[in-house]
């Protein structure tokens, strides 16, 4: 995202907010420093733990007894998106909002979090592109560090947490999605082309169900055939 904004944009319109928490791993903050510096970018950091921690004792008594899930992970996503709007407000900087079409598709995403922002670029962008477009990106310069490609994705939301704790391998969501999105294919067809029937419907399911976040999201850019909002419209409601 920080190589498509100073692309478009220029180095000097582009700030960029680290955010860490006890869950972010030092490789993280490594590997976020090092890219602003090769991009030429300012930085602030602006630890959440304290704001964090204050949400926690607030709903201490609320949660007594409750075992921790989602809740607690997705109210570090909204710390950091009342920061990013913050910073947007005081200063007039443009939020860009960070996720990608499989996310966006099932979603894997905070509403009022990860989801704040004016502009959502790579929406319609699924994650195995992702890797395609910054390796082009990288072609020239090298800008991406090598590790943010390697590592597992996450977001170090809780401890040793990983994407694939949730969703299955991206080549093999994307490929899923794909058809359902793009080709309007029915689960005995994609069943058909070799997917796991209860994965299948895992993933439909979950893109079905998402419709209510992804009407509250920022608007996005159209890449692939097929882009949610004008291309492809479903009510909230479903039947699952």
């Amino acid at each position: 995202m920080a190589c498509l904004a100073v692309k478009a944009l220029g180095r000097e319109n582009v700030l960029g907010l680290i955010m860490p928490s006890r869950y972010t791993s030092p490789d993280s903050m490594q590997d976020a420093s090092l890219l602003a510096g090769k991009l030429g970018i300012q930085t602030r950091i602006i630890p959440i733990d304290d704001i964090h921690k204050s949400y926690e004792a607030s709903f201490n008594q609320m949660f007594a007894g409750l075992k921790g899930d989602t809740t607690e992970e997705n109210i570090q996503a909204r710390i950091r998106g009342n920061l990013l709007m913050a910073v947007s407000n005081k200063e007039g900087y443009l939020v860009l909002s960070t996720g990608n079409k499989s996310e966006v598709s099932v979603g894997y995403c905070t509403l009022y979090g990860d989801m704040a922002g004016g502009l959502s670029v790579i929406s319609d962008v699924p994650k195995t592109m992702v890797y395609e477009l910054c390796r082009f990106l990288n072609k020239p310069d090298s800008l991406i560090p090598e590790r943010i490609f390697t590592k597992a994705p996450t977001a170090e939301l809780k401890p040793d947490q990983t994407d694939q704790d949730s969703l299955p391998p991206y080549d093999i969501l994307d490929s899923i999605l794909r058809l359902m999105i793009e080709e309007q294919k029915s689960n005995a067809e994609i069943v058909k082309k070799g997917f796991k029937k209860d994965l299948v419907i895992k993933i439909r399911k979950m893109l079905v169900s998402s419709e209510y976040k992804r009407k509250q999201a920022a608007p996005g850019l159209k890449v692939t055939s097929k882009a949610f909002g004008v291309g492809r419209r479903f009510p909230i409601a479903c039947g699952f």
